[in-house]
């Protein structure tokens, strides 16, 4: 798979080429390089001119599983992520003084297994503190230690970075699954500076990588863990008096005099001791040493000097308590200027790289050894920020005016370098918190142009992003830039935003956001005429229809049957319609799978409530129909199967049914409801005949009769009669039919006497009671929903009282 390089979208303006500018690429445009990522079950095509394009991975394109890293990769891997060393003399490390007794804690909970949350205000030497702890665990867990960096990262982007440390899986994002059971395995100490959040998000993290443990660190404005974390606290606060002048001394490699002792007491005491703070005040002496050594600096900032001759006067107490202005002013303008830009940038420092095309000087580069040198930088994972405070101090100095053209002037530069052929994913990642500051900026866009920069921005770098796998920042960089379309009126930049949304939500897991994002999509495209753009939606909008509708079971088959499976579209079918649906609704055989896919052993279960359309067959005598059902549906085969079904309003007779005509399954009401045989029977269509031609005595009160239970003789069906249930007393007698009808009828007179029907037929079997069932009506329906549907799925006998439906 493709994971070197990545092209920049056709027709995307570039800024004139200079001579810092002029060996990054050739002079004609390369063609647009594309990257596969095989994220879960999915294969994501990353194009950055039409879009991406995303399906099922095809056979044989699954990544096997990734292999671990070896030590020396790690050790490799993790200087690679380092941030780069600034041009110019070596800066001097701060030594870190009075933290053994918070080393060596911090080294034994370690030992012991246990997580660690190490919380101190900014500037209190945290990463100095880890970097002395992570120099001794590197043999405790199997895996060594793991640095990582928690600033703007989510749980889920952390552990991410967590697996691409341990393990070597280029061109595979894993999904949250797989990931979770990668990370699982992972044996390491995992140092983590610059956390961002806490509670249920911080127990997220430590309960996915369970074999880890943990080190993080935090400032006291983060959130606390929670109770049940099991996290072992340490508080680091500011060194005591000595400590610190003994820090400044030795970063200012020179004895302090009496006056700058003092001075330093003071400093102590209003800075509550903080290590940055005397380093930043030991770049203020060393400034004032190289204003006394060289008579023209001493010139060019003679307001500094005192009235009675060349002696830099010390900074006041509230000078070296926020000294960034004061060292800035002593500072070349390119790094004043690089300052400019940080802060436009929201405290985000452009790597070196850039530097000279966005400052306009060929050694802007060394800009960046200046501002290490005197405290103002800190480093967050491969890159530089502001330190704590710097922002801040600036911002009150002047240094935010004109902060939107900076950031529109950053936009620009990204934009074409995001896109260049030569810059690798990797490389747009480390830079991504910079290109997004950028990005933000320019939205809403009250200046004129700055939302179309904004959009060419988003287009250069998303595709990028989301070939380098953060998949945080391809998010960022995709919304604001449809915000940025949006506001420019850029329809068709717009719809390649919600397309690479909907493609991002369908990755992580999301179907309904992505159906959101790529309809939206298909219908500009398709307003623009967007053939191309259009149908790669739709394929991409198919693959969110299969992943919302799932797999559907297929129905259990009877013995030696085929295996049956729903018709797409009705997967809520009860057994007996889709068995029904699958063939002839008459054939014997059709009728047979029915029977044998109802032999099943009770179950203990809970009651199920009874739907709309209820099994066919079923109540205590079950077996026993199952075991005669060959030869009564061969005796059968040809009668008509008739369903009746009563109502409290009368309807007329339907003509749609002939004697003889098997009935059509697609054409039965919805309401009917089929259920256990039981006492109460209904008769066939001779009964009912019979039964409309007996005179009604209106003085006898209505009666429901059941089965007698008599036995019967060899070779006899056993016979019953019955009323229909929930018949009220004196209702007005029914028209009879002229012929048996599988419609609803109205009810039966309440004094109509009942004959035993005679069976015109006999199976040429041993002789073999079936039942009788009649439909019952919709009030005793809708009273016991839940009774025959019980009845049949578990083999219990249903009560006496249960309507059924007859099977002739």
């Amino acid at each position: 798979m493709d994971n070197d390089t990545f092209g920049e979208a056709a027709g995307k303006a570039r800024p004139p080429r200079d001579a810092i500018t002029a060996d990054f690429g050739p002079s004609t445009p390369s063609p647009a390089r594309t990257v596969q990522l095989v994220s879960g079950d999915l294969l994501l095509t990353v194009n950055p001119v039409d879009g991406s394009e995303i399906e099922a991975c095809p056979p044989g394109q699954q990544p096997g599983r990734p292999a671990r890293r070896s030590a020396a990769e790690r050790v490799e891997h993790r200087r690679a992520a380092q941030p780069p060393v600034p041009p110019g003399p070596a800066t001097p490390r701060p030594p870190l003084l009075e933290r053994d007794e918070e080393r060596e804690r911090l080294v034994r909970l370690l030992g012991r297994g246990r997580s660690v949350r190490l919380t101190g205000p900014a500037g209190s030497g945290r990463s100095a503190l880890l970097d002395a702890v992570a120099a001794e665990c590197g043999d405790f867990a199997p895996d060594g230690v793991v640095r990582l960096n928690g600033h703007h990262r989510s749980p889920a982007e952390l552990l991410q970075d967590l697996f691409t440390v341990v393990y070597d899986a280029p061109g595979h994002r894993p999904d949250r699954n797989a990931l979770a059971g990668f990370v699982r395995d992972i044996g390491a100490i995992v140092v983590l500076d610059d956390l961002e959040f806490g509670g249920a998000s911080l127990d997220e993290l430590l309960d996915a990588a369970p074999e880890c443990a943990f080190l993080v660190a935090a400032t006291p404005d983060v959130a606390a863990p929670s109770a049940d974390s099991h996290l072992e606290e340490v508080f680091l606060g500011g060194l005591g008096r000595a400590a610190a002048l003994d820090l400044l001394q030795q970063t200012v490699e020179r004895p302090l005099t009496e006056e700058e002792a003092n001075w330093a007491g003071d400093l102590w005491f209003e800075s509550e001791g903080l290590p940055l703070r005397f380093v930043q005040a030991a770049a203020l002496l060393r400034q004032c040493d190289e204003l006394r050594a060289d008579p023209e600096a001493f010139e060019e900032f003679a307001p500094f000097a005192a009235a009675g001759g060349k002696d830099v006067p010390l900074p006041t107490l509230g000078e070296g308590a926020a000294p960034a202005s004061l060292l800035a002013s002593r500072l070349s303008d390119s790094a004043r200027q690089t300052l400019r830009f940080a802060v436009a940038l929201g405290g985000e420092v452009p790597h070196q790289a850039h530097l000279p095309a966005l400052v306009g000087d060929t050694h802007a580069d060394a800009a960046l050894g200046e501002l290490m040198r005197c405290g103002l930088l800190s480093p967050v994972g491969p890159r530089y920020r502001l330190a704590a405070g710097v922002l801040a101090q600036l911002c009150e100095k002047g240094y935010d005016e004109d902060a939107v053209g900076r950031a529109h002037t950053a936009a620009q530069h990204y934009t074409w370098w995001a896109g260049h052929p030569s810059v690798t994913p990797e490389r747009a990642v480390a830079e991504s918190d910079a290109v997004l500051a950028a990005l933000s900026a320019l939205v809403p866009g009250h200046e004129a142009g700055h939302a179309s920069t904004a959009v060419l921005l988003a287009r250069s770098a998303a595709p990028a992003f989301a070939a380098g796998r953060h998949w945080t920042a391809w998010e960022r960089a995709l919304r604001v830039g449809s915000e940025a379309a949006r506001i420019a009126g850029e329809v068709a930049e717009e719809a390649y935003f919600h397309h690479e949304l909907g493609v991002l939500a369908l990755c992580t897991g999301n179907p309904e956001r992505a159906r959101a994002e790529l309809e939206a999509s298909i219908g500009m495209r398709g307003a623009l005429a967007d053939k191309n753009g259009t149908v790669a939606g739709r394929r991409a909008l198919a693959l969110v229809t299969d992943r919302e509708s799932g797999v559907v079971a297929p129905v259990a088959p009877a013995v030696g049957a085929e295996p049956v499976s729903p018709p797409k579209g009705v997967p809520g079918l009860p057994l007996t319609k889709q068995l029904l649906r699958s063939g002839s609704p008459g054939s014997p055989s059709t009728a047979a799978t029915a029977v044998g896919a109802r032999q099943e052993p009770a179950s203990d279960g809970p009651a199920r409530p009874a739907g709309r359309r209820a099994a066919l067959l079923g109540g205590a005598r079950r077996n026993v129909v199952a075991a005669g059902a060959g030869a009564l549906l061969a005796a059968v085969l040809g009668t008509v199967v008739t369903l009746g079904m009563t109502s409290d309003q009368e309807e007329p007779a339907g003509d749609n049914l002939r004697n003889g005509q098997p009935v059509n399954e697609d054409d039965v009401d919805d309401e009917w409801t089929f259920d256990d045989p039981a006492a109460d029977t209904s008769a066939d269509p001779a009964q009912d005949k019979d039964d409309a031609k007996k005179p009604t005595d209106p003085t006898t009160p209505g009666a429901t009769r059941s089965s007698t239970g008599d036995p019967q003789q060899p070779g006899e069906r056993p016979s019953s009669s019955s009323s229909r249930p929930g018949s009220p007393s004196g209702s007005e007698p029914a028209t009879p039919p002229t012929r048996p009808t599988p419609t609803k009828s109205s009810p039966k007179p309440p004094n109509s006497p009942t004959p035993t029907p005679s069976v015109t037929e006999t199976p040429p079997t041993s002789p073999s009671p079936t039942d009788t069932e009649t439909a019952p009506s919709e009030s005793d329906t809708a009273a016991a929903p839940s009774e025959s549907t019980e009845a049949s799925m578990t083999g219990e006998a249903p009560p006496a009282e249960s309507a059924s439906a007859t099977v002739i």
